[in-house]
C-alpha cells in the first residue's frame, strides 16, 4: 500500500513539474518575442509616440519628463494588441520603481 501511494505521489509531482516546465518555456518564448521583436517594431514605435503625446511627455506618477511607456496590463495571448488605456507614460526612475515591486 505504501509503495502504491509513493508511485501515485511521484506521478503527480512529475506531472506538476512537466506542466511548470511547459509554462515556463512558453512564458520565455513570449517574453523574448516581446522584447526582441515587438518593442523594436514600427507598430510599437507609433503606439509609443501616440501615448507619450497623449500624456504630454510627462510621467503620470511624478510629472517629470516621460521617456518610457509602462504596461499596466499585458495582453498575454495578443502581444501588440494592448489597448492604449493599458499604457501610461513614465520617467525611468518611476518605471524602475514600478518593476521593483511587481
Amino acid at each position: 500500500m505504501g509503495y502504491a501511494l509513493f508511485l501515485v505521489f511521484i506521478f503527480f509531482i512529475g506531472k506538476w513539474q512537466l506542466g511548470r516546465w511547459i509554462f515556463d518555456k512558453k512564458r520565455k518564448k513570449r517574453r523574448d518575442y516581446y522584447r526582441n521583436v515587438y518593442l523594436k517594431s514600427d507598430a510599437w514605435k507609433r503606439k509609443r509616440y501616440v501615448l507619450l503625446k497623449r500624456d504630454q511627455w510627462k510621467c503620470v506618477y511624478c510629472g517629470a519628463k516621460a521617456t518610457q511607456v509602462h504596461h499596466k496590463r499585458y495582453a498575454r495571448k495578443n502581444i501588440g494588441k494592448e489597448p492604449i488605456k493599458w499604457l501610461v507614460s513614465v520617467c525611468k526612475p518611476c518605471h524602475d520603481g514600478l518593476h521593483d515591486y511587481m
